[in-house]
């Protein structure tokens, strides 16, 4: 397969704290010979386990990049023994424009997976990191919240997968994060997602949704930067002791946890975040905008369960995302 253009300007395997990027070439009308800087640290102290931590993997969710820069500034090599590899802007054009998808090609970065190295930006970006930095590393935390459209509870998330000691692995990582909700997740549709891919590779993989709306709150920041403390000592990374808080378990039993609109209006909530509901309940309502005198129309709940996460924005679309629900287990 051809070699991707991407070059770390930092070593990748040597002892020290080094600050760089990754270098893309990138030839645009501003700058003929131009490349794009993608910021990278890199924190080594001798053989070890090897943990790579991403952040805005879509780029106006910030709980993510305020946690890893701060970790890039604040990590010293003497309290670790292997490689911590930190990139908190993943999709960096995204993050730079305050959006969810690339606006150099359009790209949502965490659909489009294993990536080609002869491709658009985003393309070489993600099989920079499916064929380099993922084979390098033992565990693998990907940052994720809302942003702009949509508000979940504080959690993070393993998978269900084929190979069950894997998924064991995966879930101690989720517990060991320790966020206020732990989730066992089924995903609307996994192919093209970094997870997915990583999990493939054999990783140990911890994802999270910590709030949305497009910023980010000192209580989801917090949620963010213990999390990451806590899995460097799960993996053996960093020496210190963890801080555990009380952790809710929570898994996903089918696709009736998920709830879309079919109509397009203003959204009116009418349950909260973290309330229990029962299937049937009404948890959201959709009213139509070019008249009054109507009613609206309810969406009621498929499962009982917690309500996980819902729709931000004030209007919403046909075919948006309402809400979401899980169990306790």
């Amino acid at each position: 397969m051809k070699d991707n253009p991407i070059v770390p300007t930092i070593p990748l395997t040597e002892n020290g704290k080094h600050h760089g990027h990754l270098r893309l070439p990138y030839s645009r009308d501003d700058s003929a010979w131009g490349n794009l800087m993608i910021p990278l640290t890199v924190v080594r102290n001798g053989n070890g386990p090897v943990a790579l931590l991403t952040g805005a993997n879509h780029g106006d969710e910030y709980e993510g990049p305020v946690a890893l820069f701060n970790l890039a500034l604040s990590l010293d090599p003497n309290d670790i023994t292997g490689t911590v590899i930190i990139c908190p802007a993943l999709n960096y054009p995204a993050f730079l424009s305050a959006r969810r998808t690339s606006p150099i090609d359009q790209a949502n970065m965490n659909r489009i997976f294993p990536g080609r190295p002869d491709g658009s930006v985003s393309e070489k970006i993600a099989d920079y990191f499916h064929r380099t930095l993922v084979p390098m590393a033992d565990v693998v935390l990907d940052f994720h919240s809302g942003g702009k459209t949509i508000d979940f509870v504080p959690f993070a998330a393993s998978h269900v997968l084929a190979d069950k000691h894997h998924e064991a692995l995966c879930e101690a990582a989720v517990q060991a994060f320790n966020a206020p909700y732990s989730l066992k997740m089924t995903e609307i549709d996994n192919v093209g997602m970094y997870d997915t891919v990583v999990e493939a590779q054999g990783k140990v993989f911890v994802t999270t949704e910590l709030g949305g709306g497009g910023s980010a709150t000192v209580s989801s920041i917090d949620i963010a930067t213990r999390g990451i403390r806590n899995l460097l000592i799960h993996a053996d990374i960093l020496r210190a002791t963890p801080e555990n808080k009380q952790t809710i378990n929570l898994y996903m039993p089918d696709d009736n946890c998920y709830l879309f609109s079919t109509d397009q209006g203003m959204f009116e909530p009418v349950a909260e975040l973290g309330q229990k509901v029962n299937k049937g309940d009404t948890i959201a309502r959709v009213w139509r905008t070019d008249r009054t005198g109507q009613p609206p129309v309810d969406y009621t709940a498929g499962c009982s369960g917690m309500l996980l996460g819902r729709h931000f924005p004030g209007l919403i679309q046909s075919g948006d995302f309402i809400a979401m629900i899980a169990s306790t287990r």
